[in-house]
């Protein structure tokens, strides 16, 4: 599959966020001017409150996963992001964000994702925006911080918020809808253009685990954004899935292991930190059982930054991960459908 610059295709999106990010001031913040037009105030509303946003915002701080790379991507460079143990370097920062910002003032990282949020170094960075739009804050997290800076949250549930939408509201609250569009156009092309080289793909069924937890399977729900990414590139979520879920908006649920072998899809799409972490799920017993391992369609993501990029896609994750993602999904695929 031709392969694109992953941080060239990002940035292609617009002239607009090299130019951005060029002007970025030392401390990480960027200049003014920048944002592409939308004018302010701007108000949103979200799952634990309304946000408005008197000005531009020049401070950015972010918390969780994902946000950071929509700030990059469109051109602000975060005072303040958290530091990521799982994918993350020594320093705690993310492959693709690296990339990113490449010569550029590196965030100040605070806290850890996904413990505790650091409120206190938060407020040292002085931020005049807060990004959680992906996130699992509470209404607690939340009125804390709301105290520090506006902060825009997760327009309906924790962890469901897509990566279209990330990017379309941090647009909004940045003052940068026109540059967030191109992005969300431009992603959305290159999965397209990724999907149509893998034809095997179209159609695919497919359940989407989190590994055995305490003997039970871990599920995601159709609503998960890891799942969503799939069925972006034209798969579809077994019915089973939603089929077995409980009532409520919860995205991940567990079915007992005398269940498993009933579920019925062409793939089986799972994520492990480590081989031997994947190892060990494929040795257990329920997993052997389930048709489309017997298959040939188990599909594993193994490595924690390759984890870490799909499942919490982005405008910048999503390009740094797809030539090593699709070719796993493809060769299951291709076994389980033959």
């Amino acid at each position: 599959m031709p392969s694109l610059s992953r941080r060239s295709f990002v940035l292609s999106a617009s002239g607009l966020a090299a130019l951005t990010l060029a002007g970025c001031a030392s401390g990480g913040a960027p200049t003014s001017g920048g944002g592409g037009g939308d004018g302010f105030p701007v108000t949103i509303t979200h799952q634990l409150g309304t946000t408005a946003i008197e000005a531009e915002p020049t401070r950015v701080a972010t918390v969780s996963a994902a946000n950071q790379d929509v700030a990059i991507a469109l051109g602000v460079v975060p005072v303040a992001m958290p530091f990521f143990d799982y994918g993350g370097d020594a320093e705690g920062v993310l492959p693709w964000v690296r990339e990113a910002l490449a010569g550029k003032p590196m965030p100040q990282v605070v806290g850890r994702s996904p413990e505790p949020i650091a409120f206190e170094a938060i407020a040292a960075a002085q931020p005049d925006l807060i990004l959680a739009t992906y996130s699992g804050l509470t209404q607690d997290e939340y009125d804390t911080l709301a105290r520090i800076a506006p902060v825009v949250a997760y327009p309906d549930a924790p962890y469901s918020t897509s990566w279209q939408e990330q990017t379309r509201i941090a647009g909004r609250a940045l003052g940068r809808s026109t540059l967030a569009e191109e992005l969300v156009v431009a992603t959305q092309s290159r999965l397209a253009a990724a999907a149509s080289e893998y034809p095997q793909l179209e159609g695919a069924t497919f359940a989407y685990t989190g590994g055995m937890d305490s003997g039970q399977l871990g599920i995601f729900r159709p609503s998960d954004v890891r799942v969503r990414l799939l069925e972006d590139l034209g798969m579809t979520s077994a019915p089973f899935v939603e089929q077995n879920a409980p009532s409520g908006d919860a995205v991940y649920y567990t079915v007992s292991a005398e269940l498993v072998p009933r579920l019925q899809s062409d793939l089986l799409v799972g994520f492990f930190g480590t081989p031997d972490l994947d190892a060990a799920f494929r040795a257990e017993p329920a997993v052997r059982e389930m048709p489309a391992v017997k298959a040939g369609g188990y599909a594993p993501i193994i490595g924690a930054d390759r984890v870490a990029a799909s499942s919490s896609p982005s405008v910048l994750s999503i390009p740094w991960v797809l030539d090593a993602y699709l070719p796993v999904l493809a060769e299951a695929a291709t076994r389980s459908r033959r």
